[in-house]
Formats: structure tokens, C-alpha cells, sequence
């Protein structure tokens, strides 16, 4: 039977901040079928995909409103080649060129020709400051020892309390550097230690950061705007300590200048960062055993923001409330641990659930309620637990809260890990609280990485309700042949992950994410996984699975899972058209094809 499809909801914010305004619209002829007997069935509305399309403020989250108005969608075709192949001399006019010479030949030149590094690819300048060269004030690009005497690159470490925000908007890199300096290992990766103001100092400095499926080296020279002798944007607390200032530096270097960073997502930065995978965590409707997973998460070494989105649109960016928490604000997570609690007897009376936050502003606006600092919950608890926890109660932008009381204020956690298992539920002993337990659980998740594009009048054939057109979106199968070590289901987790390529690159000319997500087939078992499926496949056969939402934000990832087989995964923009490279990352914990 044929039957026309219910109105699509998609979610859409004004460009610019976290509102949303519905769009309704038609849903072409659809076949309704029966799902597979295997899986619950879904209603007829769930059979259609919907558009979430969320603003790029500071945790790249959004909400719903009552305001239903029909605007158009960006076609954004800046990328108009048909090729799935990774080139380095891809189209982004503003972004970052790769070096022809590495950090150390570029250094060992300067120094024999006794010269200080001038980078020619990001010039000290307005426009490196601006997309059109107009700045609010007159900004002088001065090298560190031009601002301060005996600057250091590194003054008894890097640690979260370096941080300071400047005139950026650009909390969401500040969060996750935070979390970044609590695994030192993979900080100096990112901030290598072989550079510094006193031996082979050449005005010459570089940072790695993972940009689609590769690390790359990004070289730039110390010089940094200032504004009455001050660094304006991130900088350290300490006067003379610079690695905060060029760290920053190097990541506006990659989008094309320090106005690309204003205003972004949480889980861009953690994976620039890591080369991780980010899945979100929804507090209004979490999971269960919430604090054992954040628990395992932090023990892993994981980054972890938060935020608030608020409940009313018209609520600015940035507000304070009056508990102390800031409203469309990204703060990272540096700690999850329980204390034991005690009367004023010695008998121990429980143990309580608490989280530690940074605030990336770094000053006096923090958390006011229980477990703030100062607060008569403290005096529950030993001094040798107070030892443990490295209690201090400065004006540094960090506080605890109780794990209730963080549930019920925030509504987003986003956990960044370099492989999924860290969302394993099932891999934490609960009951017997045995944390060498997380530490010790090592699995095998192999990672699959494809690359490719949505072409115009080619490959860019929209989501499934487009039916005509969908079959012409690119097409990749995997298969699941081994259930999960210790899964009573003899299921096989997934975990798929989609990412928008050089967009934020491009920002200084308009383009910006379009809505993308995946939809997910079972591939019958009379067909070849090289066989491209085809229109009359999709108008007969259900999917097995999708995201939630298409969202215009720069990765989309979700976790399932399923029977052994062989599966076929679709990425696509919401609409038909909307063209764009991408890079697809599968997942899988047990053997695979």
C-alpha cells in the first residue's frame, strides 16, 4: 500500500544564536512496510528522518520552540568536485596551507641566518585578526619579549589554572584544553616540548592537531596582537608564560584567522585535540548508571564539557544565573569522584556523588549551592579526604557539585575518548566500586575511515525522504561477524561517526554546516556488499537504524547495535543538494570484515 508520508519536523535555530524555529513540510510517497521481526517496531513517524539544525554557540547545542516559520536551508557548493580522494591542496582559500619545510628545518635556517621566523601563511596583521580586516581598536603584534621581560614558553608545567579568555569568544577551545593539561601525555603531543624562549629560540614555534584522520604539524611565528602592551586574546595567568597565547595562535592559524574561532562547539575542539570520537549524553533524558559511566570516563583520561541550554530562546548567551552557572556556556569536567560523608562522630554515615567543574573564564563566577566552595557540606568530610581531593577554595572558575545537583542544572555532557569503549556500560564493576577495574579494561576497537563528498547533481541526493534522489548518496557496508566479548544478546556494537570537512575553514566566506546524519541497512543475504543498492531497494526495504536528528553541526556520532551481518551505512545531508566533503568513522569492538 501507498500512503502518503506525516510532516516532517526539523529543527532549526536563527543563524547566530541557540533559538530554533520549526520548519513542517511534506514527505514524499513512501512504501510502508513491516520491520524486521529481530527489531521493535517503529511508528510510522519514526520511519522519516528529521532535521535538528543547532546553532554553533558555545556547546554547539540547541532546543525546541514554538515558533514555526519555513525558512530556506543553506546550499552551500564550495565543493563541486567529484572525489572521494584526500588531497592537501584541497579548496579553503583562508585556511591553513601544509608547510613545504617542518618546524626544525624551518628553525635551523632562521638560526643560522640569525633571524627571528616571520610566518608568511599567517601574517601579523588585521586580517588575520578579522575576516575583513576591520578590528574594534588598533591592535600591535609585538613577539613575547617585546611585552615582557624573561618570557617562557612553560613555567613549572601547563595546567588548566594557565587559562585566562581573552576578547575571544572562544570558551569552547578553552574547555577542552583544560581537560586537555589533565593528560599530559597527549597535551604535549598537541604542545610539543622541543621549542622555548631560551635555547635555539628563532621566533619559531609549532603544535599538532588532528585534522580529518591525520595529525598535522602547524608551524607559527610569536607574534601575537596586543592592545596597550596586554595580550587581547587567551593567555596565561602568569605574565611571562606564553604557551596559551600560541597555542591559541596556531588553531586560528588552521581556520583561516582568530575570528573563525568566535563561537563554536565543545566537540570540535576535544577532537582537533585528541583525534577522539565525541558521543553526548542528554542529562534530560540520561542514561542509566550516568555517574558510573562519567567515573570510567574521567579515569580513562577522557575530555568531558558540559553546558546549559536554556529553556526560553529569547535567554542571551553568556547569562548568569543567580546559582553562579552561566547559561550557553562551555565548562569542561576535571574530576568524578565520591567521598565518604560523616556526622560529627566518626562513623560514616554515606558517601556522596560529586562532580568538579572549570569554568574557562578562570575568575570568581562559580557554582553557589551545595558543595561550593566554603560551603557547610565540606565540613561532612575528613581532612584526609580534603588532602585527597587537593581541596582548595580560590577564585579560579572551579567548584564541585553534587552529581544530583550537576544532573539538574545541566542539560549536555559530551565525552571525547580516543576509542569508544569509555562508553561501554557493561565494562564497570558497580557493585564491588573497583576502580583498577576501569584501568584495566583493554578491548580491541579496530576503526574503519572513509573519505568522500556530496557532489552536486551527483552524490548529494539528500536523506531518505527523498526517495527519488537518496540512492545516489555514497554507500559503505560493513560486517559484523563476531558478537561482543560477553554480551548475553549476541549483539555487536557499532559506533558511527560523521564529520563535515573544512567548513569552519571557510566561514569567512558565508559557508556554513549543513544538516548531515546516516541511515543504516541491513543488507539481505542475496546481495553482494559491493552491490549498490539502489531507488527500488529503498522504496521496498525499512532501515535498520539512523541518527535521531540531522544536525548542522560539524559531527554527528551514534552508538548501536546489532546482529552479525553485513550492513550498509549512507551518510547524507538532510536536503538534496547540499554538497560538502565529509570523513566517515566506523567503529566496531569485535572482528570485522
Amino acid at each position: 500500500m501507498i500512503q502518503e508520508g506525516p510532516r516532517c519536523r526539523h529543527k532549526v535555530p536563527l543563524l547566530g544564536s541557540s533559538k530554533l524555529r520549526i520548519i513542517e513540510s511534506r514527505m514524499p510517497l513512501t512504501e510502508v512496510v513491516e520491520e524486521p521481526s529481530v527489531f521493535k517496531p517503529q511508528d510510522d513517524a519514526e520511519k522519516h528522518c528529521r532535521c535538528y539544525k543547532g546553532a554553533a554557540g558555545a556547546d554547539g547545542h540547541t532546543h525546541l520552540v514554538d515558533d514555526i516559520e519555513s525558512v530556506s536551508l543553506q546550499k552551500s557548493t564550495y565543493y563541486s568536485r567529484v572525489s572521494s580522494e584526500y588531497t592537501q591542496n584541497r579548496i579553503v582559500k583562508g585556511g591553513l596551507k601544509i608547510p613545504k619545510k617542518g618546524f626544525r628545518t624551518l628553525r635551523d635556517e632562521c638560526l643560522k641566518a640569525k633571524k627571528l621566523y616571520e610566518d608568511p601563511e599567517f601574517p601579523p596583521n588585521d586580517y588575520s585578526i578579522a575576516f575583513n580586516g576591520v578590528t574594534r581598536r588598533s591592535y600591535v603584534w609585538k613577539r613575547p619579549h617585546e611585552v615582557i621581560e624573561n618570557p617562557r614558553f612553560f613555567i613549572d608545567g601547563a595546567t588548566r589554572f594557565d587559562i585566562q579568555q581573552g576578547e575571544l569568544g572562544d570558551c569552547w577551545l578553552l574547555a577542552a584544553v583544560s581537560n586537555l593539561t589533565l593528560n599530559p601525555q597527549l597535551f604535549h603531543v598537541v604542545v610539543p616540548r622541543d621549542q622555548g624562549f631560551v635555547e635555539f629560540y628563532a621566533g619559531i614555534f609549532h603544535f599538532k592537531f588532528w585534522q580529518y584522520g591525520k595529525w598535522q604539524e602547524v608551524v607559527v611565528d610569536d607574534m601575537l596582537p596586543t592592545y596597550n602592551n596586554q595580550l587581547v586574546f587567551m593567555h596565561s595567568k602568569t605574565k611571562n608564560e606564553f604557551w596559551c597565547a600560541l597555542l591559541e595562535k596556531a588553531y586560528a592559524k588552521v581556520y583561516g584567522g582568530y575570528e573563525a574561532l568566535r563561537g563554536g562547539n565543545i566537540n570540535e575542539s576535544m577532537v582537533d585535540l585528541t583525534g577522539g570520537v565525541v558521543e553526548m549524553i542528554d542529562l534530560r533524558n540520561p542514561p542509566p548508571r550516568l555517574f558510573s559511566l562519567l567515573w570510567k570516563a574521567y579515569r580513562r583520561g577522557a575530555l568531558i564539557g558540559c553546558a546549559i541550554e536554556p529553556d526560553r530562546p529569547e535567554v542571551q548567551t553568556e547569562s548568569i544565573l543567580p546559582n553562579g552557572l552561566i547559561m550557553r556556556h562551555a565548562y569542561s569536567i576535571t574530576r568524578v569522584t565520591m567521598v565518604d560523608i560523616q556526622s560529627l562522630g566518626p562513623k560514616v554515615q554515606g558517601k556522596a556523588e560529586l562532580i568538579r567543574l572549570h569554568n574557562p573564564w578562570g575568575n570568581e563566577t562559580e557554582w553557589k549551592g551545595s558543595w561550593s566552595d566554603k560551603s557547610p557540606e565540606w565540613a561532612t568530610i575528613t581532612e584526609e579526604e580534603k588532602k585527597r581531593l587537593g581541596l582548595t577554595f580560590d577564585d579560579d572558575g572551579e567548584f564541585w557539585m553534587s552529581f544530583q545537583d550537576f544532573v539538574k542544572n545541566f542539560t549536555t555532557v559530551e565525552v571525547c575518548d580516543v576509542t569508544p569503549e569509555v562508553f561501554d556500560h557493561n565494562s564497570f564493576d558497580e557493585e564491588n566500586g573497583n576502580e583498577n577495574q576501569v584501568d584495566q579494561v583493554q578491548k580491541r576497537w579496530q576503526m574503519m575511515i572513509y573519505e568522500g563528498a556530496w557532489a552536486s547533481h551527483h552524490s548529494a541526493g539528500g536523506c531518505r525522504n527523498f526517495i527519488n534522489t537518496f540512492a545516489s548518496n555514497p554507500q559503505y557496508s560493513v560486517q559484523l561477524e563476531d558478537p561482543d566479548v560477553d554480551d548475553d544478546d549476541d549483539l555487536c556494537t557499532i559506533v558511527v561517526s560523521l564529520m563535515q570537512k573544512n567548513v569552519r575553514q571557510l566561514k569567512r566566506y558565508g559557508v556554513d554546516y549543513v544538516p548531515i546524519g546516516f541511515t543504516i541497512y541491513k543488507l539481505p543475504p542475496d546481495m553482494q556488499p559491493e552491490q549498490k543498492l539502489d531507488t527500488e531497494f529503498f522504496k521496498y526495504n525499512p532501515s535498520i537504524a539512523k541518527v535521531p536528528f540531522f544536525l548542522n553541526s560539524r559531527e554527528v556520532t551514534t552508538r548501536f547495535r546489532f546482529p552479525p551481518g553485513t550492513y550498509v551505512i549512507i551518510p547524507s545531508t538532510f536536503e538534496p543538494e547540499m554538497t560538502g566533503e565529509f570523513l566517515l568513522r566506523i567503529f566496531t569492538e569485535a572482528k570485522r570484515k
